[in-house]
């Protein structure tokens, strides 16, 4: 089963960094978020990439191809002949597929765009932004037991703030507490198993995925979630690639599951 990963957006949210690289590739310890993205499907035993490219495309595509540049440590002796000497050769299981889909294409263009190359086989499916502790096995096992279109990974981020507990009676604040996941809706949190046929669902270029396919198929009964209760976290702003950062650093990172 092939992964496609969507990579082409602009990543406004995080712009300190993104100016300067695609949002996919800002490092968390200094490995591109998209790496450790593939290492989780890695894990699983899913090493079929294809990643759908856009903004500042071609810096996803120099990564792989001086894959082991950026994870070996190498000899340069010009004295024979410009020869190279790779040391502790980093070989990954992957293949992977780089796709232009262009810069302004919605979410769900992206996904039309690589039809051709997932043909007609069911794919997993996610973002370039978030990790996760979550079991990809588990995933596909319950998609086919839902025998749906579409499963996608339900998550419930909690709230960033304090929740101030204040007396109806005096309007005097009794005590602070952390706002609890349960309180909260459940949001997408990518890690979706597609079928084949979500491509019918997709007009074009300017169709957003979670919008007209996804809501079409909540219509129509076909879309499952798989709600997951632990680890998950997206890298939308600084503040969350600075949460991350610090997980990885104490190696306590719970998506680190290779």
């Amino acid at each position: 089963m092939k992964v496609v990963i969507l990579a082409g957006g602009y990543g406004t949210r995080i712009s300190e960094e993104s100016h300067l690289r695609p949002k996919p590739m800002i490092e968390i310890g200094e490995k591109p978020i998209l790496w450790h993205i593939m290492k989780i499907y890695s894990y699983y035993g899913y090493n079929d990439f294809i990643i759908c490219l856009g903004y500042k495309g071609y810096m996803i595509k120099e990564f792989f191809a001086d894959y082991y540049l950026h994870t070996s440590d190498i000899t340069f002796d010009f004295t024979e002949s410009n020869k190279m000497v790779i040391h502790n050769n980093v070989a990954e299981p992957w293949k992977v597929t780089l796709v232009d889909t262009g810069l302004n294409t919605q979410t769900g263009g992206r996904i039309k765009r690589i039809e051709k190359y997932v043909k007609n086989e069911p794919f997993l499916f996610t973002y370039g932004d978030g990790v996760s502790d979550i079991n990809i096995n588990k995933l596909i096992e319950y998609h086919r037991e839902k025998k749906v279109l579409a499963t996608m990974t339900a998550i419930q981020p909690g709230g960033r703030f304090g929740v101030l507990n204040i007396n109806d009676d005096t309007n005097k604040i009794e005590c602070f507490t952390e706002k609890a996941k349960e309180d909260g809706g459940w949001i997408n949190g990518g890690f979706m198993v597609l079928e084949p046929e979500i491509f019918r669902y997709i007009a074009g270029d300017s169709t957003v995925f979670e919008r007209g396919p996804m809501e079409n198929l909540a219509l129509e009964r076909r879309i499952a979630a798989y709600k997951h209760y632990a680890f998950w976290q997206c890298m939308d702003t600084q503040r969350d690639k600075y949460a991350l950062e610090r997980l990885w650093e104490s190696g306590q990172a719970p998506w680190k599951v290779w």
